[in-house]
């Protein structure tokens, strides 16, 4: 036997009444939606970096060095050195490091005069892609800038083959040419070349020992460039927390050789020409230079540089790393272990020398002997 239920029209009333909500609730989540929505429309505005200032535009910086036209439109500048192009025997093209540019050129700086007679050494210095004068690429990859190097010497007609240098970051990328364009060299040298703690053949142990011994601000920067590095605008321009030291110009990272050779090398030079040439590497925009460099050089590569291969196993050029055993920045441990899975690259480590090896006394003298005078 059924019971049927029976609810009063009282009580079915109050139950209309409890399941409308009230208009004090939908202003609540109305202005909550709108505060969620500004915060993340302001949220994408500040992690959104301003467009460059491009080098020649109204108002951007003037044009005051040589450029190159590439293939895509985009302009490299350039300056040469050394013995005149026609007449070298060897021609090397050098690539600068992170927050530098075309003008901190230790072959050019510190070579012995004598020394690059002697030898017939011509060599040409760029600003890369959205550094100094060189248009920036916003397509840039790891890849992209070993090819801009072959446009470089093809524009110069360096001819079928030359030497490539490179230091810090710019030592980095000489592994993008051992990779793309090995056919084209006749040697390489990378001088403390910048190490991605993200490339899967080094050992998990010696990556985070050295990884744990950088700067806290410098380990937050590097996680964000590869794990977020569309984040990486805001978080090296906000004011909440320190970005990476060296857009901070914090020189914490530098050891006690290195400030004693930046103290030599600076006093040296006049200062007026030092203030301009310190104006130069992010006078487009920090983004397109220092941060897009943190996102490419930290980021996912589509190469380990541990996989290569010997690119001259006729013995016909030579590949050398050189580093000093007090470098803060780049650390010694990962670099001799990468040499010694190299076989084929000549290791060559600096005692008592830091970051700054290629502005010590001498040393450019050594790399220019041992690449093209010793037997390969």
């Amino acid at each position: 036997m059924s019971t049927k239920h029976t609810i009063s029209p009282a009580a079915a009333r109050s139950h209309t009444r409890k399941s409308k909500p009230d208009s004090s609730s939908i202003i609540l989540n109305k202005f909550l939606l709108v505060i969620f929505a500004g915060f993340f429309a302001w949220a994408y505005q500040t992690a959104l970096p301003p467009p460059p200032k491009t080098v020649g535009s109204p108002d951007g910086p003037p044009i005051t060095s040589p450029r190159i036209k590439l293939r895509d439109g985009r302009h490299l500048s350039y300056i040469e050195s050394g013995v005149s192009k026609d007449t070298a025997k060897y021609k090397l093209i050098f690539i600068h490091g992170f927050n530098l540019n075309k003008y901190y050129h230790p072959f050019e700086a510190t070579a012995s005069p004598a020394l690059v007679e002697e030898l017939g050494v011509y060599f040409v210095a760029i600003d890369r892609p959205g550094y100094g004068e060189s248009d920036p690429d916003p397509k840039r990859t790891v890849k992209s800038l070993a090819f801009d190097i072959e446009e470089v010497a093809d524009h110069l007609n360096l001819g079928r083959k030359f030497y490539v240098a490179g230091y810090s970051m710019g030592g980095q990328i000489m592994w993008s040419c051992l990779k793309y364009i090995p056919h084209r060299l006749a040697g390489a040298v990378l001088i403390a070349p910048g190490i991605n703690y993200w490339w899967p053949n080094l050992p998990s142990n010696l990556t985070n020992e050295a990884f744990s011994g950088q700067l806290p601000q410098d380990q937050w920067a590097l996680r964000v460039a590869h794990h977020l590095p569309w984040l990486s605008y805001w978080w090296n321009s906000q004011k909440w927390f320190p970005s990476f030291s060296f857009i901070d110009e914090v020189h914490a990272a530098l050891s006690s050789s290195d400030i004693t050779v930046a103290s030599k090398f600076f006093a040296s030079m006049d200062p007026d020409q030092l203030q301009a040439w310190n104006k130069q590497p992010r006078q487009q925009g920090e983004f397109e230079s220092l941060h897009r460099d943190l996102n490419i050089g930290f980021g996912k590569w589509d190469f380990d540089p541990i996989d290569l291969k010997n690119p001259f196993p006729n013995n016909e050029g030579s590949v050398h790393i050189w580093q000093g055993d007090e470098d803060l920045i780049v650390p010694v441990t990962l670099q001799r272990y990468i040499a010694h899975q190299l076989t084929w690259v000549k290791y060559h480590e600096l005692t008592g020398t830091g970051h700054l090896l290629p502005f010590a006394d001498g040393v450019i003298d050594s790399i220019l002997r041992e690449l093209l005078t010793k037997k390969n």
